[in-house]
């Protein structure tokens, strides 16, 4: 990760995002719910909304089921009052299978919107373009 832990210490906000990122890049689906709201919002690259803590929680478990090790790893990140903006790249192997041919692995440019409310994740949204073809 990018930021030093000592950088950000005076911004509770960033705090909670850098620890949502964390436990997405451990694949802690129990983790991520402790730091989101109960009626949290993620929308996904294709603009495919879902809501609540349940619904996350099994979405991410079947997601980590797919892609073990999914990473965000963050280059930048920006702030606007209780908005954080993430700036990075996405990267997994389906179903955590290496290929020599890496025909199933992804590091892509990402970023990703995560509103924070008292303390908690209201709102995570991922922008990036996915190589899912037809």
């Amino acid at each position: 990760m990018y930021f030093k832990k000592t950088e950000i210490k005076t911004n509770s906000n960033k705090i909670v995002v850098l620890q949502f990122v964390e436990a997405i890049n451990s694949a802690s689906a129990d983790k991520m719910v402790e730091l989101i709201t109960e009626d949290h919002i993620f929308v996904d690259a294709g603009d495919g909304k879902y809501q609540g803590r349940e619904v996350m929680k099994q979405g991410w478990m079947g997601y980590f089921s797919m892609f073990p090790d999914y990473m965000i790893d963050i280059v930048d990140l920006t702030e606007n009052d209780s908005i954080i903006g993430i700036f990075g790249y996405a990267s997994g192997t389906y179903k955590g299978l290496k290929y020599e041919t890496k025909d199933n692995y992804f590091r892509i440019p990402a970023a990703w919107k995560a509103v924070v409310v008292d303390g908690k994740i209201k709102h995570w949204q991922v922008y990036c373009e996915s190589r899912i073809t037809d």
